[in-house]
C-alpha cells in the first residue's frame, strides 16, 4: 500500500458502503489516555467556537479551552491515526483518519462517535470539508472520496476522476464555495458544485501537492515537495512559482490577515507572504520539528502542530 498523506513523510521519513452507527465499542476500540498525549505527533487542529481540536497518532484528540495554552485528551472510539479534523462550529464536527474512521462529535470535541470505519479496505481518510451540517466530503487514498448528506450518518463512494487512483492529501474551500483537492503526482482538481463533480487542473510540477490554500483577498497557493509554492490568479488553470529558497516539503497552511499567508512543513520550515507576488521570507525553527497543521491561538499568536504536539510562537509584525 503507497504511503498516505502528510504521515507518511512524516512516520517514513473502495471504501465500505454506508455504515451503521456503532454507540458501543469493546475497550480495546478506544485510544489509551496518556499522560504524554498532548506531546505525541498531532497531523490536524480546528477551531470551533471558542475551542480548538487537535488530532493525531494512536487516535489522540487534544481539546484546548484556552487558545492551546493547554490541552486535555479525549476519549475516542479508535486507536487509529487519525489525520484530519473539521468542526462546523461550536459543537459539531468530524474526524477522520486510518482504517477508514469517520468520528463525530455534537459536544465540541468533549466525546466522538464512531460513525464510519471499514479497515479491510486498506483506504485510509485524510482530510474532512462539510458544507453544512449535513453535506460533507472526506478524502481518501486511491482517488476516492466519501460523501455523505445526513451529517455522517451513513457515507457513499466516489472517485474524483475515472481512471485516477492518486491519494488525495487535502481538500480546501474558498470563500466562493469553490473546492480544491492537492493530491500526489503532481495532480491537483477544482470542483465548482460542492464536490458531485470534480475537474484536474494543469499542474506545474509533477511531484505531489500536499495542500491548497485559497486567499481571501488573493491568489489560490498550491504546495508540497521540495519546497514548492505556487500561486494562480485564475482558480487553477495558470500557476506561478513563488521562490521560497528551501527544500523542504511543505505540508500546511494559513491565511493570517488581508492576503497574509504562512506555509509550514517539514524542518520546522516557515514561508511568509503577502499574496501580492512579491518574494517571501522562508525561516527554520530552531527545535526543526515538522509542522502540519496550523491555527490561530490567542491574539497575536500562532499555534505550530506537529511533531512533539503544539508549539507556539509570535506572529511576525
Amino acid at each position: 500500500m503507497r504511503p498516505s498523506c502528510a504521515a507518511a513523510v512524516l512516520l517514513s521519513a473502495g471504501l465500505a458502503a454506508p455504515a451503521t452507527l456503532e454507540p458501543e465499542l469493546p475497550p480495546s476500540e478506544w485510544a489509551v489516555i496518556a499522560r504524554l498525549a498532548p506531546e505525541s505527533l498531532l497531523l490536524g487542529v480546528a477551531r470551533g467556537g471558542d475551542r480548538l481540536v487537535a488530532v493525531g497518532e494512536r487516535g489522540h484528540v487534544l481539546v484546548s479551552s484556552d487558545d492551546g495554552a493547554s490541552w486535555v485528551q479525549q476519549k475516542v472510539p479508535t486507536r487509529a491515526l487519525l489525520t484530519g479534523v473539521y468542526m462546523q462550529d461550536g459543537r459539531l464536527g468530524w474526524a477522520v483518519g486510518h482504517d477508514a474512521v469517520v468520528l463525530r462529535t455534537r459536544d465540541g470535541g468533549l466525546s466522538w462517535q464512531r460513525v464510519h470505519y471499514a479497515p479491510e479496505d486498506e483506504r485510509p481518510l485524510l482530510d474532512v470539508w462539510f458544507a453544512d451540517a449535513e453535506r460533507g466530503l472526506a478524502t481518501s487514498a486511491y482517488g476516492e472520496l466519501l460523501a455523505t448528506r445526513d451529517g455522517g450518518d451513513s457515507w457513499e463512494r466516489r472517485s474524483i476522476r475515472d481512471g485516477e487512483d492518486f491519494h488525495l492529501n487535502q481538500l480546501a474551500a474558498a470563500a466562493d464555495g469553490t473546492l480544491y483537492v492537492a493530491a500526489e503526482a503532481g495532480h491537483l482538481y477544482r470542483s465548482d458544485d460542492g464536490g458531485t463533480t470534480w475537474v484536474p487542473l494543469p499542474s506545474p510540477y509533477p511531484g505531489s501537492f500536499f495542500g491548497v490554500l485559497p486567499l481571501v483577498e488573493g491568489p489560490v497557493l498550491a504546495f508540497g515537495l521540495r519546497g514548492r509554492l505556487y500561486a494562480s490568479e485564475d482558480r487553477g488553470l495558470k500557476w506561478t512559482r513563488i521562490e521560497t529558497d528551501s527544500e523542504a516539503t511543505l505540508l500546511t497552511a494559513l491565511e493570517i490577515g488581508r492576503g497574509l499567508f504562512v506555509v509550514a512543513g517539514m524542518e520546522g520550515t516557515l514561508v511568509w507572504g503577502d499574496g501580492k507576488g512579491g518574494p517571501v521570507r522562508t525561516e527554520q525553527r530552531p527545535d526543526r520539528r515538522a509542522i502540519v497543521a496550523l491555527a490561530r491561538g490567542a491574539a497575536g499568536g500562532l499555534l505550530l502542530v506537529g511533531e512533539g504536539g503544539v508549539g507556539h510562537m509570535e506572529l511576525p509584525r
